[in-house]
């Protein structure tokens, strides 16, 4: 990337977009009528609440001129990186960028443009995350109207915003997250648990599934249905957590344990009522906290926490999260866990809890800057919103807090109009945001000291499968990223046959290599294990998926293990799926759970190995 003339840009900044050509870059028009989506495969759950999605990603932000005819003038912390120009000069007399990711078209998702809050397209962009097959709880489902405007009234005076772009979708590969559902887990012997009476095992069949295996293909090890009488708008499953030799998921009123073998039933929590949130990470001794409702009504608040053990399968300490103001409306709540905190962002508030015994640890910032949205494992990361007096819009900012007690380590202000969407990894922090007014996308790498490592220099657009939950805060809902110390993975968007992976140096922002796409089927980046990049290859219409690996320096994808053409269609089946590769062997999860009224043959979970 160049730089304006005589400018060098700050350090610990962002870079700043140009203005498009005329008839450049643009968004275009809006359809007549609100297109409409075709059928998701297999019958998906319904969809409560507007319809939701990411937008995908496009140029950095940008700070004003110092005057007509100058250069933008270097403000404390942000750089000004571009793209090297085309022929036509841009505003201020400066050559403009060429297509890339500070100034791509907007373009559409995979069944064209997506329909936003309330019916209407909403705008997708170049190189973002793509909305992933899902729905999910709608967040004002039942609540009166003066609660949905009070909410909104929260949203201003807090400066959060609407995130319109998370919600499940997976999680994020062997990014180093505290347990964190991709990492591998090393095998060891569980402790004394209820080893239960093997019913519900979803067993029943299995064998005919392997039946039509053919030479080289692995086996199915067994196939979860649902059996659970479910809400007429159906169930999250929260989850995976692997344990031992259980893995482990959270839906509805229960908290489950499956031998990661042959999916029998290890132990199981009952809930009093509907799990509404749980964490991507557990602690390092193997515990979570989860979220469910204050009762079984529609107007149920999502309020109300216990701590689970996965080791030993027991449940521990109940507690009420209390409220942080007038405008703490708990209908929807996101929770992560770092080190033994529990922080819970909801609607531009938040607070964090000890996971050993529930006492608060801190809460809802009084000053101009609120922590709205963290991101967990190894380190907390929080997103917060920055208002003045007489401001209606926020400025946001990023902070790593010490779990402990709140407190910040340091500060990486983004320029106005700019968002954080989604964090592609916690270590090395990678941060995905959005500018709407700009059509624009960023994706920026801090340093362990909060300043500015690199930014992303590419043409391409990528799309990671990120979940769907208008005004979420789940910034680690991204299945399809993945880091080590000193380089990023992410999967292009698929235009015809296959996609790739692209492999980015943390230090530079530029591409070091890319998967040759050898064939039909997406791939999408799990985890660095070792000096290879871990993938899981979806399956296509003639045969299954698989899980590949590509060495860190680049070269040919090797498939470690590949799953029967005879259980595509299932495999297809998942929505709004969780992926994990955990020790040789291959767990998808669907997201949502229909619960249809005498179905019990809806898939829930599957799992393959040698």
């Amino acid at each position: 990337m160049t730089q304006p003339p005589d400018q060098q840009p700050p350090q610990g900044g962002f870079g700043a977009p140009q203005d498009p050509p005329p008839g450049g870059f643009g968004s275009p028009p809006p359809p007549a009528q609100p297109p409409q989506m075709p059928p998701p495969p297999q019958g998906p759950p319904p969809v409560q609440g507007p319809p939701q999605g990411p937008p995908p990603p496009q140029g950095p932000p940008q700070g004003p001129p110092s005057a007509p005819g100058q250069p933008p003038a270097p403000q404390p912390g942000y750089g000004y990186p571009q793209q090297a120009p085309p022929p036509q000069a841009g505003p201020y007399g400066y050559p403009q960028q060429a297509p890339g990711p500070y100034g791509q078209p907007p373009q559409q998702g995979p069944y064209g443009q997506q329909p936003g809050p309330y019916g209407y397209p909403q705008q997708q962009y170049a190189g973002g995350p793509v909305p992933s097959q899902g729905g999910g709880k709608g967040p004002f489902k039942g609540k009166p109207a003066v609660i949905v405007g009070a909410a909104v009234v929260a949203l201003l005076l807090v400066g959060g915003g609407v995130y319109a772009a998370v919600g499940g979708g997976g999680d994020d590969g062997k990014k180093p997250v505290a347990s964190d559902s991709k990492n591998p887990v090393e095998s060891s012997t569980s402790a004394s648990v209820d080893q239960g009476d093997g019913s519900g095992d979803g067993r029943k069949g299995d064998d005919d599934l392997n039946a039509g295996r053919k030479t080289g293909e692995d086996k199915v090890l067994w196939l979860k249905t649902n059996d659970v009488a479910l809400p007429a708008d159906g169930a999250e499953n929260h989850g995976m957590w692997f344990t031992g030799d259980v893995v482990v998921k959270a839906m509805y009123k229960k908290v489950t344990a499956y031998g990661v073998t042959d999916g029998k039933e290890k132990w199981s929590v009952p809930i009093p009522h509907a799990i509404c949130a749980a964490p991507r990470q557990t602690t390092s001794d193997g515990k979570i906290v989860i979220a469910y409702e204050s009762n079984d009504t529609e107007k149920a608040d999502c309020n109300q926490m216990q701590m689970i053990d996965l080791k030993t399968g027991k449940g521990g300490w109940k507690k009420q999260i209390p409220e942080e103001g007038s405008f703490d409306i708990m209908t929807s709540v996101e929770l992560s866990i770092s080190g033994n905190t529990v922080a819970a962002s909801r609607f531009g508030l938040s607070s964090a809890f000890s996971v050993k015994d529930g006492h608060k640890v801190f809460g809802a910032s009084t000053g101009a800057c609120r922590p709205n949205a963290f991101a967990g494992g190894p380190k907390l990361i929080a997103v917060e919103s920055c208002t003045k007096d007489g401001e209606s819009d926020a400025n946001q900012q990023v902070q790593e807090l010490n779990p402990d007690n709140g407190k910040s380590k340091w500060t990486f202000a983004l320029p106005a109009g700019w968002d954080v969407k989604k964090v592609y990894s916690v270590d090395p922090l990678v941060i995905y945001s959005t500018n709407e007014k700009k059509k624009s996308w960023n994706i920026s790498i801090l340093k362990a000291d909060g300043t500015r490592r690199s930014q992303l220099t590419t043409k391409d657009s990528f799309a990671p499968e990120c979940g769907l939950s208008i005004l979420s805060s789940d910034l680690q809902g991204c299945l399809g990223t993945a880091a080590d110390a000193n380089t990023l993975y992410l999967p292009t968007e698929v235009k015809s046959g296959a996609n790739e992976i692209v492999a980015f140096d943390l230090n530079s922002g530029k591409e070091k290599w890319r998967s040759p796409a050898a064939t039909d089927r997406t791939m999408l980046p799990l985890q660095v294990d070792g000096g290879n990049l871990v993938a899981y290859q979806e399956p296509s219409y003639d045969g299954g998926g698989a899980v590949v690996s590509i060495p860190v320096t680049g070269g040919k994808p090797q498939t470690l293990l590949q799953n029967p053409e005879s259980t595509a269609d299932i495999e297809n089946s998942f929505y709004s799926k969780s992926v994990s590769y955990v020790n040789g062997r291959l767990f998808i999860m669907t997201g949502q759970v229909r619960g249809k009224k005498g179905d019990t043959t809806e898939k829930t979970m599957m799992a393959f190995g040698k």
